[in-house]
């Protein structure tokens, strides 16, 4: 089944993602919003497919020839090549993630959990961060320490502008 495109419903429910090699920046910024996005940009069309069908995921591609491919399942075909164009037209489907802001890895799409104690990330932290700053997340899968500094300001900037195209419709 082919999902909508912007503007559609989305399935009832947390969805989980598969996103092929194209669209690499588009799995990170939704990990940032607390979608459950796999993405292997080495995994060629079959495994994706058959991932997908084991884990009960939607496939997000821009490849025209993947969306022919039988057993495909679930999937989302995105048509534009920039990543804030593609955050527009999934945010229909944003809704669905269940996770909430920062809280999967937006490099491996583990689990972020809160650091009980500050000096547990003090060796994995620059000084001025450690100084500055008394809540850390920690991402369950490869370790990256997480923290609300500057960035944080500059990703709210962006949800925010993609919020205000959902307005503009």
């Amino acid at each position: 089944m082919l999902l909508p495109f912007a503007g559609g419903r989305a399935k009832r429910g947390t969805v989980k993602f598969i996103a092929d090699a194209m669209l690499g920046r588009l799995a990170k910024w939704m990990r940032i919003l607390g979608c459950d996005v796999l993405y292997e940009p080495d995994i060629d069309d079959r495994q994706l497919v058959r991932t997908a069908r084991e884990q009960g995921r939607t496939v997000l591609t821009r490849d025209t020839i993947l969306l022919k491919r039988k057993g495909l399942g679930d999937a989302v075909f995105i048509r534009s090549d920039d990543v804030r164009e593609q955050m527009l037209e999934i945010r229909h489907l944003l809704n669905s993630c269940r996770g909430g802001r920062f809280a999967r890895c937006a490099v491996c799409n583990g689990s972020l959990e809160d650091v009980p104690r500050k000096e547990e990330v003090r060796p994995a932290v620059p000084d001025f961060v450690y100084l500055n700053h008394d809540r850390f997340l920690r991402c369950s899968g490869c370790g990256k320490v997480y923290w609300e500094g500057t960035h944080y300001g500059k990703i709210r900037k962006r949800m925010l502008e993609i919020a205000e195209g959902e307005r503009e419709d």
